[in-house]
């Protein structure tokens, strides 16, 4: 039986999505999600896994979940079985655009971005009803993000150990 009991989410997370609280399936699913998507060109790397680690803590992720992540076995799961579990306290929020968007930036994290996570990301956002063009958008997004990072970056003179992408972005 699934628990509808809704953790608390985080500041960031009600700042950037208007949301406060999700069942722990949601944080769940939506991480076992982002890896199936990512893991598409047959491994999720170091750097992708560290993204969404760090992205699920800025979310309000409880530890225990972000230790399930470890053990998720993504090359067996499937998307159908993942996405009617994310659920969160407001209803007229969808998934479905936001996991699409981070399932991108996630797929990037690792500066490969292959064709069989665009595919993924492709076939999940199709699977959930996003059209195409929303899809497109939400890649040009991503692009402008990255841009005005690196602008950031030159006119303020940063230097950074990895050139990491900036955290309130997510």
């Amino acid at each position: 039986m699934e628990s509808t009991h809704l953790l608390p989410m985080s500041e960031l997370c009600r700042e950037l999505y208007g949301l406060s609280g999700a069942t722990r399936e949601a944080f769940l699913n939506y991480g076992k999600a982002l890896l199936v998507i990512a893991g598409a060109d047959g491994e999720v790397s170091e750097p992708e896994f560290a993204w969404l680690v760090d992205h699920q803590r800025r979310m309000g992720a409880p530890e225990d979940v972000i230790e399930l992540y470890r053990e998720f076995d993504f090359r067996t799961a499937d998307l159908d079985d993942l996405l009617p579990a994310i659920r969160t306290d407001v209803e007229t929020w969808q998934a479905a655009p936001h996991l699409v968007y981070h399932a991108i930036r996630m797929c990037g994290a690792d500066g490969v971005y292959a064709p069989e996570e665009r595919a993924q990301v492709l076939r999940a956002a199709r699977l959930m009803g996003v059209p195409d063009d929303i899809v497109l958008s939400l890649h040009a997004l991503v692009d402008l993000e990255r841009a005005v990072h690196d602008l950031r970056t030159a006119l303020f003179h940063v230097s950074t150990l990895a050139d990491q992408e900036p955290g309130p972005a997510t």
